[in-house]
Parts: C-alpha cells; structure tokens; sequence
C-alpha cells in the first residue's frame, strides 16, 4: 500500500569544505554540497568550469572508426542512407542530428521513425523492408539497435550495410556470475555501454552518441570536427529529456547548449519555444515543458511531426507544427491523469496491493502513457511499477523503478515470458503475452529481494542549515550549482525548529500557503509552501490542536515544524528579499 512515512537522511560525506572553499573561491557550504554529488575533489575544476575542451574524445567509442570508415565510403559512392531514429525525445533529436549531419556532409540521407503501434520500438523488419523498397543501400540506427539481433540479421541477409549507434544496455547471456554481452551482426555498433569500449563515460544518451559520431566522420573527411557541435542544443534538449544524469560531460553538453539555444537558429525549437511561451529556456523547460511536446507526438500521432519540426525551415510551417505537438501534449495529460486514478482505484482494492513489484494491467489505455503513469505510481506508492495495456494476445508494457531494484536484470531473469523487452536499470519497456500476465506478476514478486527501508520514501537533505545563515550572495552563488537535474539536483536544505509565526492563503482559491517564520537569533523571514493549503493546516490541527491552529492563523503561532527548504531572493517593486519555499514538511 501507499507508503505512510518518509525518511530524512542527512548527507555526511567528508572533504575539507573550507580549502576547496577558499581554492575556488566559493563559500563551504557550497563546496559541501558539490562533494555531494559525488564529485572528488580532482573533479571540482570540471564541475565548476568545465568547457566544451572538456568533452570526451568521440574517437575512444568503440567501433567509430569502422562505422566513419563505412559512412565516408558511402558518401564518395553516392550510396542512399536510411537513418532509422526512435519515437520519443532522444530518438527524435538523435535521427535529426544524423539527418542533417550526414546531408552537411553531401551524404544522400534520409530518415524513418517507428510508429508506436504499428511498429513498436525500434528496429523492425517492416522499416527494413520499406528502406529496401526505396532503393536505399545503408541502415544507421540511432537510439535504439543494440536489442536488434534478429532484425540486423534480416537486413544483412538482405544485402543492407547496418550501422547500430545506441546508449541502452547490451543484452547478456548470463552463467553463474559471468556474463557475455550479446551484440547484434551490424558492420559497426557504436554503444558506450559495451563491456569492451574505452570510452570514459557511459552515461550518455543516443543524441549524443549521434552527435559523436559526426564528430569523428566530419574530421576523417577533413572538415572540422567541431562543426556537428551545431547540434549542441538538440543532444542537451534529448540528454535532459531522456532523464541522463547530469554528470561529467552530460553537464557540460547541457549547459552550453542551454547557452546555444538561447540565440538558436533553428525555426521548430524557437517556434516550440513561442508556443510554450518561453522566452529563457533552463533545463527544467527542456525537461517538463518543450520536451513533453515532442513526446507527445509520438505517443499519439508520430514522432515524425517532431522530426519534421526540428527539420523545418519556413517559420510560418515550424509555428503550425508547433501549435499541434502543444495541443497533442495538453491531450496526453488529460489522458494521463484519467489512466494514473484508474491505476490508484485498482491498487486500493486489488488481491496483490501489498506486493513489492506492482503488475498494473489496464487494457484500455493508449500504449503510450503507460510509462508515464508507471513512473507517477512509482513515485505515489514507492515501488517498481509495471503497467500492462492492450486487449489482444500481445499486450505491451512498461516499467518504472526504484533504486534498490534493477529492473532489467530482473526483467532478463524471466526473460522467457516477454516477446520482446529493452532498457536500463530505472527503466523498461516490453511486450509479451496476456495469459502471462499473472505469471509475470507472481514470478517478479517471488525473485524480489526488496526491504522496506527499499521502499521507504527518502528526502535526501544536503546541508541542515539555519535560516541566518542565508545571504543573498549565497542564495546568487547557488547558480554555479546549474544546471540542476538527475544525478545533480537541486540542493536541499534543512532546519529542524523552524517556528511558524503566521500563516496565510495565496493563489487562486487559496491553495498555497505564506508565512511569516522566525530564525534564531529572532529575525523574521517570509516562507511559501506550493503545496496542498488544506493538508498542511489539517495536519497542523491535528498534530498540535485547533488552539495552536487559530494562534498560527492570527499570527500568534510559536510550534516548532521541521522543514526542507530552498532560498530564492524575492524582488517586489524593485525591493529584494529573501524568501524560503518550503519542499518537505513534519509534524510533532
């Protein structure tokens, strides 16, 4: 069921806070939270001034140089090529890049994009037979191939050249504790994640991979290497938007292509970004509101509109586009919160609500929000979450995790019972057979080796740091931490006897709250809660009595809360104040 408690964890992870404070120049609190992120202090000069110089050597993926030597060959001969992307975020600007990149180049190149229902991920033997029926020669995959095994052998028996470039993991056969990664028979595979590539880092996505691989084609054919960097703004857009940690290189990607897009000259993203009315894109916007526009059309007509946005160059046409993905985003939500209350009902009265792995079988929702709503029950009930969609004897799935559960290797334990399935640890998509639904379910929940401190919900607190402590130069200094994401995420702050003095309503219908708050040495603060007005007052109420509520809502209120919070510098008719907005909050 629901989980009832939250655990508050304090980081302690242990540097000389005040000499790397002083070597760069930054107060210790924020070198402390750097450290927090599991950055060494070696890495300090990277995380804080990394620049484009910084970059991996594209050069190290193993493979690039064979998939360069092939593309070069195919573009002197004139060979047509078929870039063949996937349907959400990373696939689109992943197909865009090698598009444009390999047309840059004189390459005679096109690209397709799956459709979600018709096809389902990835490479399949209808997009094979369709690049054979338009006479082209060469098949360059991107964000997806590297679980293609069956499908690249069909196009190689068919006399294709096929170049998989991809970032998931690598399948395996696995025998006792050894495991031998399973490659699909391309001419060149390109995926950081085989066990035999040198490349330092891992963890980036299939636009960036993409973007790689130019890289090392434009220097073979004696352009500058960096000319594909043009392409910084769309493999940052797909490296937020595919939830990649903002680590190592992925933070450097990240923020100079926020920087790119700033003056971009591509008409889709600016009209995209006029659509959401967004004048000064961060990664958040790239994250929860452009991105979701490009998903969207995926998920509910093809991604192809998407690619066609990014490709677009009359403003007039990339603005009508633009105003389609918007409208099918703002369906996909309605759609999404009808599928997540439908999900909440069936786990409150279902036979298998106290299990550790949740199997979520809704047959009629639209394939395509099913990770979605996977993720959102994942989050209310934390748990691995599996949703289940389609009537037919091949349903399709997807899935959602928590740390403590890996859910491809749990997946690859029972292999047997899916037709197909793909992903990484925290993520999984899949189809199989609906009569092995509930043997899915009963398999997955007698393997799980979850504890319930797995599934206790956990506020990570980086620093419990009274409220005089915050300057305004700190709360300004807090920018270097940017950009802000998974795998760095916005700092969190905590004190534990942080007295409520006065509280009031705000916004439409009074759903948030402000206060007037107190710190140590009694000066007063305001604080805002963007949260559920009623359920704070409520818990109030009930934790401390309804006298105590009526002093906090007169302005006598002195209880002690704990809270987790953030600063920001409030500016109100050109005067500047600090203000906290309050993120966690407990009672008693």
């Amino acid at each position: 069921m629901r989980p009832t408690g939250e655990k508050w964890v304090i980081k302690a992870k242990r540097a000389d806070f005040n000499t790397l404070a002083k070597q760069y120049g930054i107060d210790p609190l924020t070198a402390r939270i750097i450290i927090n992120r599991d950055i060494e202090p070696e890495g300090f000069e990277k995380y804080l001034r990394g620049s484009l110089s910084d970059l991996n050597d594209p050069g190290l993926l193993a493979d690039v140089g064979k998939a360069s030597e092939i593309l070069q060959k195919a573009i002197v001969q004139g060979l047509p090529c078929r870039v063949i992307g996937d349907y959400d975020i990373d696939g689109v600007n992943a197909a865009y890049i090698l598009t444009e990149g390999l047309k840059m180049l004189g390459a005679k190149a096109d690209y397709a994009i799956p459709d979600r229902i018709e096809d389902g991920y990835g490479l399949n033997v209808n997009l094979i037979d369709k690049a054979i029926a338009d006479g082209r020669k060469l098949i360059i995959t991107c964000d997806n191939g590297i679980a293609a095994f069956d499908e690249v052998k069909y196009a190689k028996d068919k006399g294709l050249i096929v170049i998989v470039t991809d970032h998931h993991d690598v399948p395996y056969e696995a025998d006792g504790d050894t495991r031998r990664q399973i490659l699909p028979p391309a001419d060149a595979v390109i995926d950081p994640k085989r066990s035999d590539c040198p490349y330092p880092y891992s963890g980036i996505c299939g636009a960036v991979v993409a973007m790689k691989v130019l890289q090392v084609l434009f220097k073979a054919m004696d352009r500058d290497e960096n000319e594909p960097l043009c392409f910084l703004e769309n493999a940052a857009f797909a490296t937020v938007g595919d939830v990649m940690d903002l680590k190592d290189e992925n933070r450097i990607i990240v923020k100079y292509g926020l920087k790119q897009i700033k003056e971009t000259q591509n008409p889709g993203l600016r009209a995209l970004m006029e659509e959401c009315g967004i004048d000064k894109v961060s990664a958040y916007h790239f994250g929860f509101v452009l991105g979701p526009c490009i998903n969207a059309a995926g998920r509910l007509d093809t991604a192809r509109k998407a690619v066609e946005l990014l490709c677009e160059k009359d403003p007039a046409r990339a603005g009508a586009l633009a105003k389609e993905l918007s409208a099918l985003n703002a369906q996909r939500k309605d759609m999404t919160l009808k599928g997540e209350e439908e999900a909440c009902a069936m786990i409150e009265n279902a036979p298998w609500a106290e299990d550790k792995v949740y199997i979520i079988y809704l047959p009629e929702i639209h394939e395509s929000i099913a990770g979605i709503i996977a993720g959102r029950i994942r989050e209310r009930y934390e748990r691995p979450v599996f949703v289940i969609t389609g009537t037919g004897d091949i349903v399709k799935g997807s899935g959602r995790s928590v740390e403590a559960y890996s859910m491809y290797d749990e997946m690859s334990r029972v292999k047997h019972l899916f037709t197909k399935f793909g992903g990484h640890p925290m993520a999984a998509g899949f189809s199989m057979y609906q009569k092995d639904i509930d043997e899915l379910r009963r398999c997955l929940n007698e393997n799980e080796t979850l504890t319930e401190e797995d599934l206790m919900p956990k506020q990570v607190i980086d620093v419990a740091m009274p409220l005089d402590y915050i300057t305004e130069n700190l709360v300004n200094e807090l920018s270097v931490l940017e950009p802000l994401g998974n795998g760095n995420p916005k700092p969190v702050f905590a004190v534990k006897d942080h007295v409520f003095k006065k509280a009031g309503r705000m916004g439409k219908d009074g759903k948030f709250l402000r206060f007037d708050v107190a710190t140590n040495s009694g000066k007063t603060m305001k604080a805002v809660l963007f949260k559920d007005a009623d359920e704070f007052l409520d818990g109030y109420e009930s934790t401390y009595g309804k006298e105590a509520l009526n002093d906090l809502l007169s302005g006598r209120g002195s209880v002690p809360v704990a809270v987790c919070y953030y600063p920001v510098i409030n500016e109100f008719r050109g005067v500047k104040s600090i203000e906290i907005r309050i993120e966690r909050y407990r009672f008693g």
